[in-house]
């Protein structure tokens, strides 16, 4: 990938900036850090138990109130659209996993209290597998699943 100046200055202009604002004590870098480990080796995890693990669950449970919306065949697996709703009360985070990426966690999202559980994004599913959309609550980690057909070219076949 080849980097423009105007790139360079926005990458720049962000990082000077969120220095400032650690410097002024705006920004709890130790806590930032910490978070960033914790979910880096999340992101490191195979299946769905291992993501889980890493986030300091013990096992996820199968649940109907999560709702997933993802097509049944992909066209395009490099942009799958996904839009997940959590009915579950109490819900802290929503994920994005995809059973055979060579990393099954795609996306996370915290949920801060008294904000609607729904996420919509596009996730990439290297071959044809289950997603899944894993919520945490206050009582534990949740899940839902469903396989997407990623199909070669586009053919839809």
């Amino acid at each position: 990938m080849q980097y423009t100046r105007r790139h360079f200055l926005k990458t720049s202009a962000g990082g000077a900036a969120l220095l400032a604002m650690a410097a002024a004590g705006l920004v709890p870098v130790s806590a930032l850090a910490a978070e960033f480990v914790e979910n880096r080796a999340a992101f490191k995890g195979k299946t769905l138990d291992e993501v889980v693990k890493a986030l300091g669950g013990n096992a996820a449970q199968k649940s109907d109130q999560i709702v997933l919306k993802a097509p049944e065949i992909a066209e395009n697996g490099a942009t799958v659209p996904v839009e997940i709703t959590s009915k579950l009360p109490g819900t802290k985070m929503i994920a994005i996993l995809s059973e055979k990426n060579p990393h099954a966690l795609s996306a996370e999202f915290q949920i801060p209290d008294g904000t609607e559980p729904y996420i919509s994004t596009r996730v990439k599913v290297a071959e044809t597998s289950k997603l899944y959309a894993l919520v945490q609550t206050d009582q534990g980690y949740f899940y839902t699943d469903q396989v997407v057909k990623v199909t070669l070219g586009g053919c839809g076949g």
